[in-house]
């Protein structure tokens, strides 16, 4: 089929570059999820154990990531930080050169600080969930509250959370094509560039739709072994 020479490996195909940008959306959906749990595990936290005022810090911050486009986010934090940034070093030395932020770092930023917002309301119903007497028990023993939240928060937190935390890890895979707007060569710009080469859309686009669907079900089925195993005692019992 002839439609097959444009998706090999050879001189004339491409799929030597497209299996190079899926190495990128997959290596910037990897490094956005411990930046986004971990900013999602903070302000969860604040919001419910923080300082009146941190609260509605912590309430703000949320709010408005939901109410911002993922894409509108993403050029907010490439050009703004960058402005910012390049601000300070005219500010600090007027013959400082020019600061321009990565593609994949501003992706990294970006898509951390939504799945950050979404996972923090998240980890906030499940930290609400959780038996408070088992926290009480605890502290009656003299255990103290970095233990009590590692050994006993944490684990159970983390299983009340997983699915909703597996629905936002696919929107953030799916999400990670937003990057090719700001020129970060992930597996959607490829296919654009591909395109714009071989003026065959329906080629390339139904082939990288094919791709983000196989990796979707790939760890749908891995989030289906991860919550089967996450509550394997409750089912026991």
């Amino acid at each position: 089929m002839e439609w097959l020479k444009y998706l090999s490996f050879s001189d004339g195909g491409w799929g030597d570059e497209l299996l190079s940008g899926l190495g990128v959306t997959l290596s910037l959906a990897v490094a956005t999820l411990p930046v986004g749990l971990l900013l999602g595990l903070l302000v969860a936290a604040v919001s419910l154990f923080g300082r009146p005022v941190s609260r509605s810090l912590a309430v703000a911050f949320t709010t408005t990531i939901r109410g911002l486009p993922e894409l509108l986010t993403l050029f907010i934090i490439y050009h703004g930080v960058g402005l910012g940034i390049n601000s300070l070093l005219k500010w600090y030395s007027p013959q400082s050169g020019y600061f321009e932020l990565s593609p994949f770092l501003a992706g990294v930023l970006a898509l951390g600080m939504v799945f950050g917002g979404y996972a923090s309301e998240v980890l906030r119903g499940a930290w609400q969930a959780l038996d408070r007497g088992q926290l009480e028990a605890a502290q009656a023993l003299g255990v103290r509250r970095f233990t009590i939240f590692r050994l006993i928060e944490l684990p159970q937190l983390l299983r009340l959370a997983l699915p909703g935390l597996g629905n936002l890890w696919i929107n953030l895979l799916k999400d990670t094509a937003l990057v090719s707007v700001i020129a970060l060569n992930d597996l959607m710009r490829m296919a654009n560039v591909a395109v714009g080469t071989t003026k065959k859309p329906f080629v390339f686009f139904l082939a990288v739709c094919l791709i983000y669907w196989a990796i979707c079900i790939l760890f749908e089925c891995c989030l289906a072994r991860m919550e089967k195993r996450a509550n394997r005692g409750l089912r026991a019992a």
